[in-house]
């Protein structure tokens, strides 16, 4: 006898979302975004958050009609076909989690030295670093189901530690210290924030990687992407609020690598500080587990194959073990050699050239997949304008992380073309719903 698998519904869809979003990106980019537009902080996460409507509007159409766990490359494949622009794609979605793993391991690296009062030096760094990913990639290696089964909890504590942290941090804010900055530079450097912080809000995309096991999801699946950065947005705008009121800006750039922590010294004292470190040790090592675990595994084997079995086990590398490792290698030489500011704004830059294709692929696939044109091609413009001002910060600021964004593609395309003539792999798209 078949039993029916239980749909997932609208909230369980939500919590999905938002328990991605949520934790390792506002634990490690809070002190980089004061640096960057100071008392505007608050501001620039909520532009972030409309940057990333402009973007869901297309996930949220196209993943209402076409399941896969490939996300965004099924869109672009249905958009301008298999080629090898697409599978540049592919492979730069799998570095977009290469870099986001150096991200939270970097951040791991702050706050466990900030506990231990260890002086932030690069080498107490990239040892800790080192550490991290290789315990993640042992447990990896063998399967871990303990560690899968933690992150349940682990989700719980992250989201205890930032409500208790706004909740308590609230009542102590100086109002004098949350003043906008409203000269021309100032309002430039807000929009430099939003378009990197923007990362903070990527996880709503995992909606649509669930829609085959979503509850009617042509109503179900727009609903949980809008309100998962809806509700991700109110906690990370407070989260601002909180920390820049009581801190304030100098304090949080002094203590970018563990900003949060800090920040919850002035109303909570040294047990804040012990608490919201811990809060963040759990929160990146479940982002590292999550990521290297599910979205790296995806990715790596739709880059190198072109398509994922049916049925999988996020856990199994899908018998690629060298995913494993290069994955986990990358990431470690990413955390070494890029600072906090230039991670961020290259993961930024390797989602925002994907978020343009899905739109552009969106427009394309108008007359399949329901949305309004003049919309999709405002939402087009407005990305592409938080691209271009991406790409003046890191030339102004990050010029490593300018130079090494446009190389990455080069390299990438360079390699698709000589793999795909070698191998004749093709995307395999999967069926409509």
């Amino acid at each position: 006898m078949l039993i029916k698998k239980k749909k997932i519904g609208l909230w369980e869809a939500v919590s999905i979302a938002v328990g991605t979003m949520i934790g390792a990106g506002i634990f490690s980019v809070l002190g980089v975004g004061a640096q960057i537009c100071q008392n505007n902080l608050y501001i620039a996460f909520g532009l972030a958050a409309l940057v990333s409507l402009s973007v869901a509007y297309s996930y949220a159409k196209l993943g209402s009609v076409y399941v896969s766990n490939a996300g965004p490359i099924e869109f672009i494949l249905r958009g301008i076909g298999d080629n090898a622009v697409t599978g540049t794609l592919s492979m730069l979605m799998w570095f977009s989690y290469v870099i986001s793993i150096s991200l939270f391991a970097k951040a791991f690296g702050g706050y466990f030295l900030a506990l231990l009062h260890i002086p932030a030096q690069p080498l107490y760094l990239a040892v800790v670093e080192v550490f991290i990913v290789s315990v993640f990639a042992v447990l990896n290696f063998f399967g871990s189901k303990a560690v899968g089964k933690a992150e349940f909890w682990i989700v719980l504590i992250k989201l205890a530690v930032l409500l208790s942290f706004v909740v308590l941090g609230v009542w102590s804010v100086k109002p004098e210290l949350l003043k906008p900055l409203v000269d021309h530079e100032e309002i430039i450097s807000t929009f430099y924030a939003a378009s990197v912080l923007f990362l903070t809000y990527m996880g709503f995309g995992l909606i649509t990687n669930a829609s085959e096991n979503i509850e009617d999801p042509k109503k179900t699946v727009p609903r949980a992407i809008y309100l998962s950065i809806l509700i991700v947005a109110v906690v990370y705008i407070s989260v601002a609020v909180v920390a820049v009121g009581n801190l304030g800006v100098e304090g949080l750039i002094k203590s970018k690598e563990y900003a949060l922590a800090e920040a919850a010294k002035p109303f909570l004292g040294q047990a804040g500080f012990v608490l919201v470190s811990v809060g963040a040790l759990f929160s990146t090592s479940s982002a590292i587990n999550a990521t290297l675990y599910g979205g790296a595994n995806v990715a790596y084997v739709l880059a190198k194959k072109g398509h994922l079995p049916e049925t999988f086990e996020r856990k199994a590398w899908f018998n690629e073990p060298e995913g494993l490792y290069i994955t986990a290698v990358l990431s470690v030489i990413f955390a070494i050699f890029f600072d906090l500011n230039g991670i961020s704004a290259l993961i930024s830059f390797v989602f925002l050239v994907i978020y343009l294709f899905v739109i552009a692929s969106h427009y394309r696939l108008l007359g399949e997949v329901e949305g309004k044109r003049v919309l999709v091609l405002l939402n087009f413009i407005a990305i592409f304008a938080v691209f271009i001002t991406l790409i003046v910060y890191q030339w102004e600021v990050q010029r490593g992380s300018f130079y090494t964004s446009f190389g990455v593609i080069l390299s990438f395309f360079v390699f698709e073309v000589a793999y795909r003539s070698i191998t004749k792999r093709k995307f395999a798209k999967a069926s409509a719903f």
